[in-house]
Order: C-alpha cells, then structure tokens, then sequence
C-alpha cells in the first residue's frame, strides 16, 4: 500500500475572502448600484452572494433588488466598482502571502480558482511575485461556476493532478461544496459566513502559522474537533 505524502500535491486557493477579503468591497458596490438606479438592497441579500459565480449574483440583485438592469450589464458594473476599490488597496486576508510563499518553497505548486473575473484578478495578482500561481481559473472561464465541481476539477487537471492529491482553502459554503465535490481535502477559515462541517472539511481560525503538513494529516480524521481552533 502506497504510503500517503507528506503534503498535498498542490495548494488550491479561493480568492474573494479567502486569499483577500474583497468581499466588503463587493457588498459596497451593490448598495452603490441599489442607490444609484432606485433599487432596495440587505446585508442579508448580499451575504447570501457570498461565493456565487457573478451571473448567479446578477441574477439574484436583478430579482430582489428590483432595478431595470440586464445581468450581463449588473456584472459589468459590479466589477466596475469593485475593480477600482482594489486598484486603491488590495485588502490581504491575514496569514494569506506568508502560506503562498511558505507552500512554494515547499516545492508545492498552488493554484487559484475564482469566480471572480479576469479584469477584477489581474490587479491583485499584480502585486505578487509572477507565476505565484501556476495555474489561475476564473469565473468566465468555466461554463459551471461554484458549488459544482468544475473550477476544481479544471485547475487540477491543468496542474496534471487528480483533485484528490490536492489541498483547497476556501471561506464559504458555496466554495466548499464545489472542492469537496472535485475531492479534496477543504481547509475553511470561515470570514464573513458560517461554514457547515463535513468528513472533507478542516476547519482552522487563521492562515497565520498553518502548518500544511499537519492539515493534510486529517485526512480520513472525524473533523468534529476542528484544526487551528482557539
């Protein structure tokens, strides 16, 4: 019997909330867009977007923020925003950088799977060292979006890795669902949404000092205790 690695054969990242937390950025612009064309808009509607692909979200702000407003042109306007509230700070989620850096000079590729567009990753990845990430999948170049399985799956392909050898973090439900779904192995540190456990989800309070070894080592394990914990 093949002796399990050490490590995971590649580090798979979400982005919104989980490499950055731009998710405030993204509440702001829709409260942005509900005033400027007379719409009604919750912070209880946009934590419910939390994860989604952008279409979904459109799809959900043209519903129940009740604005006159094609999806195609609420997405480009969503980005719009939240494009320019990046290119004034990038907002790095703590510990984030530091596992990047630590995970490749392990030797371990990483990877970064968004729902995000292009136009919004460009100018985070900017900011980084080039080819921090091997491969970058992101939300219009997949035809289904998280939860389903497809983002993960497709980045892990093109790293020639099955998912199951791979390590995924990710902050929300939405992304969970779609990592555990492609088989890996989910490290969540939740931020601005409750995160359901399951047998394929570590649960950890920070990225700050992760030890990558130690996380992959709870594979298999009941989970009830979760890693990282205060």
């Amino acid at each position: 019997m093949t002796e399990p690695s050490a490590l995971p054969k590649a580090v798979l990242w979400d982005m919104d909330g989980t490499l950055v937390d731009t998710e405030p950025y993204w509440i702001a612009t829709e409260f942005e867009l509900a005033e400027r064309y007379g719409g009604t808009w919750s912070e209880a509607h946009a934590l419910n977007l939390v994860g989604n692909e952008l279409t979904v979200s459109a799809a959900y702000i043209q519903e129940h923020m009740g604005i006159d407003l094609a999806v195609d042109d609420i997405v480009e306007a969503l980005l719009d925003g939240v494009v320019r509230k990046v290119q004034e700070n990038v907002p790095w989620r703590p510990g984030a950088v530091d596992l990047v850096e630590r995970t490749r000079a392990a030797g371990v590729p990483c990877a970064l799977v968004t729902m995000s567009y292009d136009r919004f990753v460009a100018p985070i990845l900017a900011h980084l060292p080039p080819e921090t990430f091997r491969v970058v999948v992101t939300g219009d170049r997949v035809a289904q979006g998280k939860p389903h399985p497809e983002p993960y799956l497709t980045a892990a392909a093109a790293l020639g890795l099955d998912a199951a050898e791979c390590l995924a973090i990710e902050d929300s439900n939405t992304g969970a669902k779609s990592a555990e779904a492609a088989g890996c192995l989910v490290l969540v540190v939740e931020n601005h949404v409750p995160v359901i456990p399951t047998e394929r989800r570590v649960f950890a309070d920070t990225l700050e000092g992760i030890d990558l070894a130690s996380v992959w080592a709870e594979q298999g394990r009941d989970h009830d205790q979760d890693y990282g914990r205060a």
